[in-house]
């Protein structure tokens, strides 16, 4: 496998949206880690506002159809993190940029055709020495991490599930837009291959763990659906919501979501419930914490600085579980950002890890 040879290994790190609600947390999350982070947006006023909250940090304004303005913003950068929905119209430009600028991409991305179009430019990140990360965000990595984390020794699985509980969902303007944005086909995988969820998708009960307990919910598969697909030899993998916070997310009088702690994190909870089973035994792990949007900041900082540090075996793009080792990845942010619990159940009883 070709090594990565990124041109600009001790330049900045560009945030790309960081004046977007994901992006705030993003660009906190990497000054308290100790990086100078290059703020880049596409509204003029709200980048000026965040440039006086962060004196000093270089900020730059460019439309994402602009590659000239995307150029100069990448010049001698080491890594570029797109975190501008919709991703189906951000992913394509902003990659391409970086392939031309030698930085490494990650992305926050939820669409699956956004993902999907980063994972086919393997070669050319290969070609380009980078590594190209997308959907390193709770939809996308997270369940990927939990899956891997999972799989351990086992060559394959028969089924992955994957259950996403959220005690309510008060979504951000970036949230609807792409919702809006977002009206291709969902994939499963099913008998190996990505295929469109049934239509009407198939609903089931879920036993999540408390305090959400049992919850009626409906296949809804995003990024982590692509991305396990990747790397995870497995048939059958299928992802559910539970239907309070699609409520929540149709409604459009829902509110958007208001700090509530000293992070500005909202009072949201959320449960990550992933089960893989192989024969009779099947392993299950969940991650518990607080506001999806805020848990995305550790998850792709922490993946950034591993691309950096060069804990990546080799240019290209990659998923998140894929790329790193899953448990240590998972142990390093719990129980800072999240509490993760395994399990498993044979036969013979239950035994937790």
């Amino acid at each position: 496998m070709q090594r990565m040879h990124s041109q600009n290994a001790k330049g900045p790190v560009v945030v790309y949206g960081a004046t977007g609600h994901t992006g705030r947390f993003i660009v906190e999350e990497l000054l308290r880690r100790g990086h100078a982070p290059v703020l880049c947006g596409r509204d003029v006023t709200k980048l000026a506002a965040m440039a006086r909250a962060h004196p000093g940090l270089v900020c730059h304004v460019a439309e994402v159809d602009d590659a000239a303005a995307l150029d100069r913003t990448l010049r001698g950068a080491s890594a570029v993190i797109n975190a501008a929905g919709p991703f189906l119209d951000t992913t394509v430009p902003l990659m391409e940029a970086a392939l031309r600028g030698g930085a490494h991409y990650l992305d926050t991305s939820a669409e699956q055709r956004a993902a999907l179009a980063v994972f086919e430019q393997d070669g050319a990140a290969r070609e380009a020495g980078i590594v190209a990360m997308p959907s390193v965000a709770f939809y996308g990595a997270f369940a990927d991490l939990l899956a891997t984390a999972l799989m351990g020794d086992w060559p394959d699985a028969d089924a992955i599930d994957i259950g996403v509980g959220l005690d309510g969902w008060r979504p951000t303007r970036g949230t609807r837009i792409t919702g809006e944005r977002n009206h291709g086909p969902r994939w499963i995988v099913r008998d190996g291959a990505l295929l469109a969820i049934p239509d009407p998708a198939p609903t089931r009960q879920w036993q999540f763990p408390s305090p959400l307990g049992t919850q009626d919910t409906v296949m809804l598969s995003l990024s982590e659906i692509v991305a396990i697909a990747r790397h995870l030899r497995c048939p059958s993998v299928r992802a559910y919501m539970n239907l309070a916070p699609l409520r929540d997310l149709r409604d459009p009088r829902t509110p958007a979501p208001v700090p509530a702690d000293e992070r500005g994190r909202s009072s949201q909870r959320f449960v990550l419930d992933v089960r893989v089973r192989r024969g009779d035994v099947t392993r299950r792990a969940w991650a518990q914490g607080r506001d999806i949007y805020a848990v995305t900041a550790p998850l792709i900082v922490e993946a950034l600085e591993r691309v950096l540090a060069g804990d990546v075996a080799g240019a290209g793009a990659w998923s998140a579980g894929e790329a790193f080792d899953a448990r240590g990845f998972l142990q390093a942010l719990s129980p800072e950002h999240f509490v993760v619990t395994f399990d498993e159940e044979t036969s013979e009883g239950r035994r937790r890890a």
